[in-house]
C-alpha cells in the first residue's frame, strides 16, 4: 500500500484514509501497525466488491446507519470489520472472502476504539 503524506487528506478528525487503495494521511500523524492493518483490511474489501461496488455500498450504508442510533462511520459494516480486526496482523491471512457481512447487524457492535460512547 502506498501511503501519501499531505496537509489536505483526510479530514481533521481521521488519521488516515484510504482511496483506491492509497492511504492518504496528514502529515505529521503516527502511523501505527494498526492503523496500517486497518486499511489494509479496506484495500481487501475494495478488491472483492470492486472499486466502485465497495464505495457506492459504503455511501448507501453510512445514509441508512444516519437514521440508527449511533455515529453513522463507526456502524459502518466494512469499518466494524477493521476495527475489530486491526489489532490482529494475521487476519488478512486468514480471513474469509466478504467477512465484512457478519458485521451488517447491530448484535455484536464492536466499539470504535476512539469513541466515548
Amino acid at each position: 500500500m502506498k501511503i501519501i503524506h499531505n496537509p489536505l487528506l483526510p479530514p481533521r478528525r481521521y488519521d488516515a484514509i484510504n482511496l483506491l487503495g492509497l492511504l492518504f494521511c496528514r502529515k505529521g500523524t503516527m502511523l501505527t501497525t494498526s492503523l496500517i492493518q486497518h486499511e489494509r483490511i479496506h484495500t481487501r474489501q475494495m478488491m472483492e466488491m470492486g472499486i466502485v461496488g465497495f464505495y457506492l455500498w459504503y455511501v448507501a450504508e453510512w445514509l441508512v446507519r444516519l437514521c440508527m442510533r449511533g455515529r453513522a462511520y463507526e456502524n459502518i459494516s466494512f469499518e466494524r470489520e477493521a476495527y475489530a480486526h486491526m489489532h490482529d496482523h494475521n487476519y488478512l491471512l486468514h480471513r474469509r472472502p466478504y467477512a465484512w457481512r457478519k458485521y451488517l447487524r447491530r448484535r455484536n457492535l464492536p466499539k470504535h476504539p476512539d469513541s466515548d460512547r
